[in-house]
């Protein structure tokens, strides 16, 4: 959920080059640390130079590609993160599930594999150095094919549900494919051709490298992943409506205890405290950016109690809806 209208980034002709002081060289120990530093250095002279003069985030001329600029964060924003690879140029992110914490960094990228609600911080040096990366969403049909190809060496992996989220080492090859996606803007000829080739190059690296297991068994049908990932579609689906988690795990050939179980494994959440989250989120979105009332929004998303909405809503979020709102004004700064 992003209460934040993504701007459309059209590169601009002679546009100014950063300074050499914004290109800090980032330490790596990748095999090949000269080359890595090179990349390293290019992916935030590209991203700086593409969102230079904005604040927030820029959907690009590639589908599911977004890239973003902040230089003056706030305090923890909630959203409910998508299936996503997310790469960080400058700066630093944690996000945090239940009791988790998930940090990445320059060195790091993280990947979502299923709709996870997380409470996200940002961190930036200074308004000098801000906060820059990317995002490109994960297509579980992409991901399906490329498991189907007879080609995709073959890994071992428990059929066992995992949390849907994880952070792993950026490496050379990773990087590189990263790098030759963002560069496609400045030859928007190639994208319809090129950027469906590189997209499936960067799975390909995500499924080889560290826990690509995870993305695998969430497109894998019949694994304990795949029913988990199927659920929460059906949760997302009628968000609004009661919660029967009876008819859901009937839905995914699971039974009810073990449903709970797997769900948690993926979520660190129950089902009902995930649809909760869900409701709180939209409402949310609904006070803060679409002016709604407090009580329409609350009967909207299936509450039935304003009051009852009230105090959930002050305890995710910290603040009654109207004071929340007020907060969030005056910071002048969307959930990103």
């Amino acid at each position: 959920m992003d209460l934040n209208e993504h701007a459309v980034f059209e590169p601009a002709a002679g546009s100014v080059e950063p300074a050499a002081h914004a290109l800090p060289v980032i330490a790596g120990d990748d095999g090949d640390d000269a080359r890595f530093v090179a990349m390293q250095r290019e992916l935030l002279h590209l991203i700086g130079r593409y969102t230079e003069g904005i604040e927030g985030t820029l959907a690009t001329a590639i589908e599911g590609l977004d890239i973003y600029r902040i230089t003056c964060p706030t305090g923890p924003k909630h959203a409910v993160q998508k299936p996503v690879f997310a790469v960080i140029a400058q700066g630093s992110k944690r996000l945090f599930i239940g009791d988790e914490v998930y940090e990445y960094d320059p060195m790091h990228y993280l990947v979502a594999s299923v709709d996870l609600p997380v409470v996200g911080k940002v961190t930036v040096s200074s308004p000098e150095e801000p906060y820059l990366g990317l995002r490109l969403e994960l297509d579980t049909r992409e991901i399906g094919a490329l498991i189907g190809d007879e080609h995709l060496p073959q890994a071992i992996a428990a059929d066992t549900a995992a949390r849907g989220m994880y952070v792993n080492r950026l490496d050379a090859e990773l990087l590189d494919a990263v790098l030759r996606l963002l560069r496609l803007h400045e030859s928007p000829r190639d994208i319809p051709i090129l950027a469906p080739m590189i997209r499936r190059e960067i799975l390909y690296r995500l499924l080889m490298n560290g826990q690509g297991a995870l993305l695998r068994q969430t497109v894998l049908q019949d694994s304990q992943m795949n029913r988990i990932a199927k659920a929460i579609r059906l949760m997302k689906d009628g968000y609004d409506q009661p919660l029967r988690v009876e008819d859901i795990a009937r839905d995914v050939h699971m039974s009810v205890s073990s449903l709970h179980h797997h769900f948690k494994l993926v979520t660190a959440m129950s089902p009902l405290q995930y649809q909760k989250n869900l409701r709180l989120q939209e409402a949310r979105k609904l006070i803060l950016t679409a002016d709604m009332s407090v009580a329409m929004a609350a009967h909207t998303v299936g509450y039935e109690s304003s009051s009852q909405f009230s105090r959930e809503y002050s305890r995710l979020f910290g603040a009654p809806p109207l004071r929340d709102k007020r907060r969030w004004l005056e910071e002048e700064a969307p959930v990103l």
